[in-house]
């Protein structure tokens, strides 16, 4: 009895699949638990079916492509037509990145979309590390290719000397926040959608307790997990671009850091 009260909880909870598991315990580090966690089981399943579908879909290149060879080929043109747009022709030195990053966020946020899936970037540590490794990129290959010469990313041409110092603060401030808001808009837009999703599928199996009566109070609250469910897959595509077009307008700055 306690068991299936604990399942129905499980069930209706609508944090309870965001919570993280160990699978395979390692031993203890200090006092942290070294663990394979679900959370690493499906960045893995993300890194494997990506990798997967690029070999099956390129195993056989023709002059006329498949169908799997299509998909990858306008995948990529859509990668490669997006960073050129805003970093330019040179941007094209990050396009393994950036196409593996736009690669990984997109299928992980579709691999969440499956139910009792686990969606890793409705974590902030997830999203908050794909950020930071963004934004080490850019100050790394600023400074490396242009010296001190990519603080002028924060003196932006033409201001009057008077108010010089409030800009330059004002600049500096903008580009600290980068990664935070980067990583908060992708944690966030998953972790909510998924939330909602959840409330409104618990109301159709509270409703259903009811009998008849309750199955047909169930109605609205399934037409509505359905019309969810299509928005969060959009939601789950937008956000992957979101972070990869801000991904290309960041790797400009490294690359044309003057204003």
């Amino acid at each position: 009895m306690a068991s299936e009260a604990a399942t129905h909880s499980d069930t209706v909870d609508p944090i309870h699949q965001f919570h993280i598991n160990n699978l395979v315990d390692f031993g203890q580090i200090g006092h942290s638990t070294f663990a394979f966690t679900n959370s690493a089981l499906f960045m893995a399943i993300t890194v494997m079916l990506i990798v997967g579908f690029m070999m099956l879909s390129t195993r056989g290149r023709g002059l006329v492509p498949g169908r799997m060879q299509n998909v990858t080929e306008m995948f990529y043109e859509f990668t490669a037509n997006m960073l050129r747009e805003a970093a330019g022709s040179e941007g094209m030195r990050f396009f393994p990145f950036v196409f593996t990053l736009f690669s990984f966020i997109l299928v992980a946020n579709l691999i969440g979309m499956v139910p009792y899936f686990f969606t890793v970037t409705a974590h902030i540590v997830i999203t908050g590390a794909l950020a930071l490794l963004v934004m080490a990129i850019v100050v790394g290959y600023g400074f490396s290719k242009h010296g001190f010469g990519f603080l002028k990313l924060f003196v932006p041409d033409e201001v009057p000397g008077l108010i010089l110092p409030m800009i330059v603060a004002i600049e500096i401030l903008s580009f600290i926040s980068r990664p935070v808001s980067l990583s908060i808009r992708l944690f966030a837009n998953m972790l909510a959608g998924h939330i909602t999703l959840k409330v409104f599928a618990g109301f159709i199996i509270s409703l259903s307790t009811f009998g008849v009566i309750g199955w047909a109070g169930a109605v609205l609250p399934f037409l509505m997990v359905v019309a969810l469910t299509a928005l969060e897959i959009l939601v789950a595509v937008l956000q992957a671009y979101v972070f990869a077009i801000l991904t290309c307008m960041y790797l400009n700055d490294a690359l044309h850091p003057s204003h």
